[in-house]
């Protein structure tokens, strides 16, 4: 069978996987184009198209992952390119299933594959109307935070543009700051994905949304459409000792930028302890399964 090719993601494939990711929605985060195109810096990611889909792999260390081909065409041959390319050569693994995934995997390939939930990287999925509302007495905390917030009397909020991108670019810098004394290589590697998705938000077709108080920013957010009914927020900063900074620019942000949209995708929490519980403090609607298949 010919060899697939695979190579760097561009900012020019992105026209060629949004329609491809268009054509077949999902509402799981690594399903977008941005992500992958940015985080290669840190998990150098491939892109391959045959069989009409479109094919994106990486490295994390040493071990390669595969997602399921995504795209209108055929899946069951694409999947059969890769299982033959890869052979026996290597540990062939397939990241970030959904559970009707594992069902094909299941069915063209029986006990070929160890699969395994991965809860780490469950995605948090809420509707879009509770993310703008806030109704109900789980969300009266929320409520409060951004009460409070409200009593800063110069507040206002801005759609990202290429105007106020750069005051984005100066507080990311100041957050950064502020953490000196605890500053680790994750979170460096998560400042220069942030700096560079601000610098090409535009190019990767990112909507974002802006917090003043008076002319400072105190918090910023970004993230792209799934391709379906649901959009996915990839980055959220504030300044966390201005109360209420968090939760406000969370839900102006849905207000003003994703009304269009059934479901808010807040991605997956990675196991972090801190992480996790502030997205269930937001009660997810769909806390979105996702599995890890690796061949025997």
């Amino acid at each position: 069978m010919e060899k697939i090719e695979y190579r760097t993601i561009q900012l020019s494939d992105r026209e060629l996987v949004t329609k491809a990711y268009a054509e077949d929605p999902r509402r799981t985060c690594e399903h977008s184009f941005a992500n992958n195109y940015l985080w290669q810096s840190v998990y150098p990611a491939e892109i391959a198209c045959f069989d009409g889909c479109v094919s994106v792999r990486f490295r994390d260390g040493q071990e390669l992952y595969y997602d399921f081909p995504a795209g209108a065409g055929d899946k069951k041959k694409a999947m059969e390119r890769i299982i033959s390319w890869t052979d026996r050569q290597e540990t062939l693994r397939f990241y970030g299933l959904l559970e009707d995934e594992v069902e094909l995997l299941n069915e063209w390939y029986p006990d070929q594959f160890t699969i395994t939930a991965d809860r780490d990287m469950y995605d948090y999925i809420y509707e879009t109307k509770k993310l703008t509302d806030l109704a109900g007495k789980k969300l009266h905390g929320k409520r409060n935070h951004i009460h409070r917030f409200m009593e800063n009397p110069d507040w206002h909020y801005e759609t990202l543009s290429e105007e106020n991108k750069a005051a984005c670019l100066q507080m990311n810098h100041l957050w950064k700051r502020k953490r000196a004394d605890k500053w680790d290589m994750d979170m460096e590697q998560e400042f220069q994905v942030v700096n560079r998705a601000l610098q090409n938000f535009e190019q990767l077709g990112l909507v974002g949304g802006v917090l003043y108080i008076g002319n400072e920013v105190v918090a910023f957010t970004m993230g792209e459409s799934l391709g379906g009914d649901t959009f996915v927020v990839h980055f959220e900063k504030a300044f966390p000792e201005i109360q209420g900074a968090y939760p406000m620019i969370n839900q102006q942000f849905v207000a003003h930028e994703c009304q269009e949209y059934r479901y808010i995708n807040r991605e997956d929490d990675a196991g972090e302890e801190g992480l996790r519980k502030a997205k269930l403090s937001y009660v997810p609607d769909i806390l979105l399964e996702k599995y890890l298949a690796v061949r025997k």
